[in-house]
């Protein structure tokens, strides 16, 4: 069984982290993290670290303990860096750029592709066919960068689409006559 839970999160340099009535905030130059504390775990703020502890010895607690902890460090450490996932666009004539505070993909449909971008994401398109999804949240970051591949899912036989970068894709042998 993991103990993930017993290492207490060393707050990052420029965030501040407050802990009243089981809400958890902190503010960085990124922006703010909330986690509200389930109410199976004890949390603590002291010398600049912030500790998590189970409140009994049941199954859930020392769940939720690992749980709280995990999610409170990621949200912390995003405070701090931001995390940024890169998108790549394979294909002919694939490509995009931003408008404001949106997205305009050329995927290869008759029509242009318009995603609006969340307000807590930054969006970069580094060239025309490399885009960086960046923010405080993992979580946001992740599923930004899930819709944009939805609109274009990998193919395995020519192997184009919107593909995260280091994602495999399985390329497959196509008919034979």
């Amino acid at each position: 069984m993991s103990r993930v839970g017993k290492h207490p999160i060393v707050i990052p340099g420029g965030v501040n982290v407050s802990l009243e009535g089981g809400m958890l905030t902190g503010t960085g130059k990124n922006g703010e993290f909330l986690f509200r504390v389930h109410n199976t775990v004890n949390a603590e703020v002291v010398d600049g670290k912030v500790c998590f502890s189970p409140k009994d010895s049941g199954k859930g607690a020392r769940a939720m303990w690992g749980t709280s902890r995990s999610i409170v460090s990621k949200g912390l450490l995003g405070l701090a860096k931001p995390f940024s996932k890169k998108i790549n666009l394979v294909g002919v004539g694939y490509k995009a750029s931003v408008q404001g505070r949106n997205i305009v993909l050329q995927l290869g449909y008759s029509h242009d592709v318009v995603f609006e971008i969340p307000g807590d994401i930054k969006i970069v398109c580094e060239s025309p066919t490399a885009i960086v999804v960046s923010g405080a949240n993992v979580q946001r970051v992740g599923e930004t960068v899930k819709c944009l591949q939805k609109f274009r899912d990998p193919e395995p036989y020519k192997g184009k689409g919107v593909i995260i970068e280091g994602q495999f894709v399985y390329r497959k042998e196509g008919k034979k006559k």
